[in-house]
């Protein structure tokens, strides 16, 4: 089959690679229909986050049921399935209570990191193989597929993003406890910072406010969920000019950028160093424009050790700090009913739609904010 590989640092091929097999009794094989690229995805293209030669990376698949393990009972060939990038059990206490991103069973290499399994992000954390391939090995097959009602018209690109960047968002705006007359600030204009400040005003928010340095995602932003925008590049501390223009500060600011934020110069050497795992700078101003005793919630991607961390402002002013990697299987009937009643459109996000043989060209273009891209899709 035809899959999206790391070779290298800034250097992602499409390559003829092995069909997956079944490997365990409730395994499934679905042929991808539709994938895409995700922030997250650049932290391997990177090389910040280390991946063997021949990698196949990705975690936002759907597509097809080809083949079934004897004790699968959830679904069978033919079905069309939206696949979590959370690998979950079903049955370990974590999995049991809504925490699915933290499967107990799914991570073999507890040695490397406690915490759960995701397609597509290396051994540190599973090792399974990406859904940017023509067919995908599914394990769990009777908890993680999203079974699509054979009834439903929706296309892929409606259904695609519940996969992850709708549950994580949705997830962001939940577990940061934002309330109806909220003032809420999204950090980052990217995919799931768009879908964090829909969520939000769904929520109730009264005031959403979205930060970037990129013009175009700031007016994609606008447009799109009728924010007010502010471009961090136009001001010395953004951070405090956002405590002034609400009088004291956000009530919930969520950090949708994470270590991919903009670094200055000794960041930037200390992460070639692997003395910091990225930049603080979404963190100071998520600080500098919450209010005390407000909530950050930092669901954009960090690394292991951050120096210079602001912790004693954080404790002396009562700001509650929550972090982490979106428990998607739950949430992902709720997103269903709401996508099918038409509460919102997740296909605002799409830019770019291209083939996967031209996986390498998209990854440079997402990198490089090059063409106003904001989402690419890749069909198989």
């Amino acid at each position: 089959m035809k899959a999206v590989t790391y070779q290298g640092a800034k250097d992602i091929q499409v390559k003829q690679v092995e069909d997956p097999t079944l490997q365990k009794k409730d395994d499934i094989i679905v042929r991808i229909t539709s994938t895409a690229i995700c922030g997250s995805d650049l932290h391997i293209y990177l090389g910040a986050m280390p991946a063997h030669k021949d990698y196949v990376i990705g975690h936002e698949p759907m597509g097809i049921v080809e083949e079934v393990g004897p004790d699968v009972t959830k679904v069978k060939k033919g079905d069309r399935v939206v696949l979590p990038f959370n690998i979950s059990c079903g049955h370990c206490y974590y999995c049991e209570h809504d925490m699915e991103s933290q499967c107990d069973n799914s991570n073999p290499h507890k040695e490397q990191a406690d915490t759960g399994g995701y397609f597509g992000f290396t051994e540190r954390y599973g090792n399974y193989p990406g859904g940017q391939a023509e067919l995908l090995r599914v394990p769990y097959g009777n908890f993680m597929p999203f079974v699509i009602p054979e009834s439903c018209e929706i296309e892929d690109e409606g259904l695609l993003f519940m996969s992850d960047v709708l549950p994580t968002a949705y997830w962001s705006v939940e577990n940061s406890g934002v309330k109806e007359g909220d003032t809420v600030v999204v950090l980052g204009c990217g995919p799931v910072g768009l879908m964090t400040q829909k969520f939000a005003w769904m929520k109730g928010a009264t005031r959403v406010i979205a930060v970037d340095n990129i013009p175009y995602r700031l007016n994609h932003a606008k447009k799109m969920n009728n924010v007010e925008i502010i471009n961090f590049d136009q001001h010395e501390d953004t951070g405090m000019y956002i405590k002034e223009i609400t009088k004291g500060g956000a009530d919930v600011v969520i950090d949708c950028v994470g270590m991919d934020g903009k670094k200055n110069m000794m960041e930037k050497v200390e992460q070639k160093l692997k003395l910091q795992g990225g930049t603080l700078s979404a963190i100071q101003i998520g600080m500098n424009s919450v209010r005390k005793f407000g909530t950050m919630q930092l669901t954009g991607v960090y690394g292991s050790t951050y120096n210079m961390f602001p912790l004693g402002n954080i404790f002396e002013r009562n700001i509650t700090v929550k972090t982490g990697q979106a428990p998607v299987i739950h949430y992902m009937p709720m997103l269903f009913d709401k996508i099918a009643n038409k509460e919102f459109d997740p296909t605002e996000i799409i830019t770019h739609k291209v083939p996967l043989d031209q996986a390498s060209e998209a990854y440079k273009m997402f990198y490089e904010h090059e063409d106003d891209v904001i989402k690419v899709v890749l069909k198989p």
